[in-house]
This record gives C-alpha cells, sequence and structure tokens, in this order.
C-alpha cells in the first residue's frame, strides 16, 4: 500500500520542471510557446525554491516551474520540493525531470504536506504526485507515517496528551504491528524499582508509567529504543518562566521519535528484537514533589543528588536505560528532548548525539547526509564528568558550573550503561521554530530516520 497521496501510472498528471540557473534556457525552450511567454512576462528566475505556475491558452494549469539547487549549490536541499504541496492548487502533479534524489524528494512532498487539523475546521487540500520511476512506494509510505505519528503525539497539547494517553499510543501502535506491551504505573514503580520514574512523577494527579513494548523474535539482535515521555515540564519546584514552559508540550518528543521508529522498524519487519521504553510522566508541582537537594535511589543503585527539579528528563531515563542494559543488547538509543544547551551549541535542526562507539559514530554520520536527518557529534568528555561530584551522594544530575550541559547530561545517562555492546544519546529539540521545505513549523521527529536507516543497513534482510 502506498500513501493516499501518491499514485502510479497517471498519463494526465500535471508536469513539473525542476530547472536550476545551469538548465533553465533548455527547458525553457521546449516549453509550449504560451507558457515561455508567460514566464518570460512573470520576470521568472530559476532561484532554488522559486515557483511559476504555467497557464495553458484557455487559463488551465499547464505545467510547473520550480527551482531546485543546482550541482554546484554549497549546501543543497534535498527536501527542497517539500515546498510544492504548500504552493499549489488541489491535483495531481509529476516530476518531468528526475529530482537529484527522487526517493528524497517524494518523501519531502509527503513531509511537506503535513498538517495537523485537530484542533481545526476544515479539509486538508490533497496535492497528489505520481511516484517517480525506481523509489519504493511502501518504504517511503512507512516512513512518512512513522514521521506523521510522531508529528502528531508532539503537537498534541498536554491536555489532551498526559502519561496515560502516551500509553495508549504505544498500545495502538503493537495492536498494529502484533506486538505486546506492559506497563509499570503509579506506586508499583517504587515495587518494581523504579524509584526515580516515580520521584519526578509523583506530583501529578496523571500517574507516571513505564511503558515497555516488545517485537520480534527472541532470537533476533536485541535493540532497545528508550524515548523521554514528559508530557508536559513545569520545571518542578525550580519552576520555569513562562516563556520556557510555553512549549513544554514537546517535552515528550522523544518519546514521539521513540514510537516513530518502532512504527518504521515493525512495519519493514526488520530481522531484529526490538524493545520500546517509555518512562512517561508530567513533572508538576504540588506538596508531593521531589525537591532540590533531595537524593534518590536509581534502579541501577547509584544515589542522585537532586540540584533542580527542572532536570528531570535525565532522571527518568536513567531508571530506564538502567533497565534496558540488564538485557545486553546489541545497541541501546535513547531520544530526549534534553539540555537548552545543546540548542545554544547547534540550535534547533541539529541536535548534537553522544557515543564511545567509533563505528557507530561514523555510521551515522555518514548515513545522516544520506537520508537528510542531520546530527552532529559532540563528545563524552571525561574530565567533565568531575562536574558531576556530589558530596552527599555517588552523583549529582547536574553540573554546578554554567558550561557544557549537553555534555555533563550525556554522561550522566552514560553511568547507567555498561553492559550494552553500544550506546547512543540524542539531544534533541522536536520542534521546527518555523517552516522550511518538507518541514512544517511545529513538532517534529528527529533522529528517527536516521536510526531506522542504520538498523536497516546493518540488520535489513541481505544485509
Amino acid at each position: 500500500m502506498i500513501d493516499p497521496l501518491l499514485e502510479t501510472g497517471a498519463a494526465a498528471a500535471t508536469p513539473i520542471w525542476l530547472v536550476t540557473e545551469e538548465s533553465f534556457a533548455a527547458i525553457r525552450e521546449r516549453l509550449p510557446a504560451a507558457a515561455r511567454g508567460f514566464a518570460a512576462a512573470q520576470g521568472y528566475e530559476p532561484k532554488p525554491g522559486a515557483a511559476c505556475l504555467l497557464p495553458d491558452p484557455e487559463g488551465r494549469l499547464q505545467g510547473v516551474l520550480f527551482g531546485v539547487d543546482g550541482d554546484k549549490a554549497p549546501h543543497p536541499d534535498p527536501f527542497l520540493v517539500g515546498k510544492l504541496p504548500t504552493l499549489l492548487p488541489e491535483g495531481l502533479y509529476r516530476f518531468a525531470n528526475a529530482p537529484s534524489d527522487p526517493a528524497l524528494a517524494t518523501l519531502a512532498w509527503l513531509l511537506g504536506s503535513y498538517r495537523f487539523m485537530r484542533y481545526r475546521k476544515g479539509t486538508e487540500k490533497a496535492v497528489r504526485l505520481v511516484l517517480p520511476d525506481g523509489v519504493d512506494g511502501g518504504e517511503v509510505t512507512r516512513i512518512a507515517g512513522g514521521v506523521r505519528l510522531g508529528r502528531d503525539l508532539v503537537n498534541t497539547p498536554a491536555n489532551d496528551l498526559g502519561p496515560e494517553e502516551i500509553e495508549a499510543a504505544a498500545r495502538q501502535l503493537a495492536a498494529k504491528h502484533g506486538a505486546r506491551v506492559e506497563t509499570v504505573v503509579g506506586e508499583a514503580l517504587l515495587e518494581k524499582n523504579f524509584p526515580m520514574i516515580h520521584a519526578v512523577g509523583r506530583a501529578s494527579s496523571r500517574a507516571p508509567r513505564l511503558v515497555d513494548l516488545r517485537w520480534g523474535s527472541e532470537t533476533a539482535p536485541r535493540i532497545t529504543i528508550v524515548g523521554k515521555g514528559v508530557a508536559f515540564d513545569t520545571g518542578g519546584l525550580n519552576l520555569k518562566p513562562d516563556s520556557a514552559m510555553l512549549l513544554m508540550k514537546k517535552d515528550m518528543g522523544g518519546a514521539a521519535a521513540a514510537l516513530a521508529l518502532a512504527d518504521m522498524v515493525m512495519g519493514a519487519a526488520l530481522p531484529v528484537r526490538l524493545r520500546i521504553l517509555i518512562p512517561a510522566v508530567e513533572n508538576a508541582v504540588s506538596g508531593s514533589a521531589f525537591r532540590p537537594g533531595d537524593v534518590l535511589r536509581s534502579r541501577k543503585g547509584l544515589t542522585v543528588e537532586i540540584g533542580n527539579t527542572d532536570a528531570e528528563g535525565r532522571l527518568i531515563l536513567a531508571d530506564a536505560l538502567a533497565l534496558a542494559d540488564e538485557e545486553n543488547p546489541e545497541l541501546i538509543v535513547d531520544f530526549a528532548t534534553l539540555t537548552g544547551a545543546a540548542r545554544v551549541a547547534l540550535g534547533p535542526d541539529l541536535p548534537p548525539f553522544y557515543t564511545r562507539d567509533e563505528a557507530l559514530a561514523a555510521d551515522l554520520t555518514r548515513l545522516a547526509l544520506c537520508v537528510n536527518d542531520p546530527v552532529w557529534r559532540l563528545p563524552l568528555w571525561p574530565p567533565y564528568a568531575a562536574m558531576l561530584e556530589s558530596k552527599v551522594a555517588d552523583i549529582s544530575h547536574v553540573s554546578g558550573k554554567p558550561f557544557a550541559g549537553s555534555v555533563t547530561a550525556a554522561l550522566f545517562l552514560a553511568r547507567f550503561v555498561e553492559a550494552a555492546r553500544a550506546h547512543v544519546h540524542f539531544d534533541i529539540y522536536a520542534w521546527n521554530p518555523s517552516t522550511k521545505p518538507g518541514r512544517p513549523e511545529g513538532g517534529e521527529v528527529q533522529g528517527a530516520r536516521l536510526v531506522y536507516a542504520l538498523l536497516k543497513e546493518r540488520y535489513g534482510r541481505g544485509a
């Protein structure tokens, strides 16, 4: 099955000519005279992202000119055609000449068509595309579907998406793919030895929980994905200012990325034993909230001094990572909207990742370019671990110094993973501050397409 916005073999589709400054003259000469004259009258120039809708003599849409990056562009954008669904009228279109990467262009078209319509009246515009030759329609549909799932979750406000609803989303996904889900909820977290998940979530009227999804053969390579599921983050007793709290519905973006990735992996039937762990909480304020200066005992047994209740994500991740590590998996991946320091360092579009596995780092760096899911490696710099020393506990969960906040957070998480063959931590933003081609403003899934490409390359059938 392919996406409803894709179609095969439609001869009546409106052509889109992808033009560069180098190719425009030759393509223009092949246009009908009326279309050529109209483009000239409009003063059309083939700048990247510039479109010109060409009428026929009766005024009907005959074709589209769209500027793309040329071969000499220093930073070509393979998602540039994702701008087209926002520009074109409803209808069916085809690329008259092949994009530089047809699969990424098709994916960009689908991702650029995304709209979050849960709370709006109106109908979505169906701007459809003929599937380019050589593109696997099922694969591109699977990837786009996973991203849409994650975007919908991030965009949903916390009044409609709390810990229970995050669990429901995981259960719905499990039912779709024949996976199984177990949860540990509320006071049972203490009984099952998840004390830090409980501590962070206990102040909310909505019970904290650990969601545990399993899929695949027990004899297959073990891959565990951990996603931070803070449905809303007030900052706890270290209360955030209103400007910082406004977007905190997105603080479950790690859980959204984990579920998006799971949808891709299970949909592709990759031969892995997949486990998804989502600690889902709301970091609220009440008389039972955990406090700065508290010392919490973790699942791993390490005692953790609390320096700031607004650094709650690493606490719930630590318990989940310790559980993941107990199975000695081949790979643990965690996604988390963890630090503002990562945004200061690299901005919203370029999440840092951390790993001690050099081969894994090289593969992620290479594949990030191939699938246009950008990341940048930052170091697990051992000397900075001294910033997490505590005088009363085994470790402090935040640094007392105003430096390297993303690095020290990653170093904290690394303390809870010892047995896994490899571990990678992604400090994601999960949000597009403004609309770009293929990336509408709002919730975003970062890192999931990249890790899917990694798993497909390493474990896919015939790999």
